[in-house]
């Protein structure tokens, strides 16, 4: 069969396309529709009217992303006097997120966002580099969105030790 799009045409398409836009504070938190840890439906717009800690993490049950989900946890009830919700998202399947949840007893929502569509969507399905090897992969960030569903604040390239009071100190 013929090749239908040649390298060069390929090319040409992307550099026709529109850069990706980048979400800023003050954006409205694009909408989220994917399946949870224990495989059930999740929009984002379910929770309106508090705020949302949206993390991403790049893989769950690994060193750092255990860390991370730990000091979420170990904090959990400050974020829920501060009438906010903690999300996790990674690239894992739900089977993998609930493995993750229960080992951790976690008591937030993790997302599984397979097709990393989520991940594109907030700009954070980024090229990484390991070993002098590129990938596509998820920059570790948070996002905090208020009850209206507006991005109010970002945290980029996360450092994991301190994150979790790093984020609630920002919430107020």
């Amino acid at each position: 069969m013929a090749n239908l799009y040649p390298c060069s045409r390929i090319v040409h398409l992307l550099a026709r396309m529109p850069p990706l836009k980048e979400l800023k504070e003050g954006d409205k938190a694009p909408p989220i529709s994917v399946e949870t840890d224990s495989g059930e439906s999740f929009t984002l717009a379910s929770l309106k009217g508090k705020n949302v800690v949206l993390y991403f993490y790049p893989k769950a049950d690994t060193p750092g992303c255990t860390k991370e989900a730990c000091e979420f946890r170990d904090t959990s009830k400050k974020f829920s006097k501060a009438n906010t919700v903690i999300v996790g998202v990674s690239p894992d399947v739900s089977k993998a997120q609930a493995k993750f949840k229960d080992k951790f007893d976690l008591p937030f929502t993790l997302l599984a966002d397979a097709d990393h569509k989520v991940a594109e969507d907030y700009g954070v399905w980024k090229e990484k580099s390991m070993y002098g090897k590129k990938y596509m992969g998820v920059e570790r960030t948070t996002f905090v969105i208020d009850p209206k569903g507006v991005v109010t604040k970002i945290f980029p390239k996360v450092k994991v030790e301190g994150h979790a009071e790093e984020v609630l100190a920002a919430i107020g």
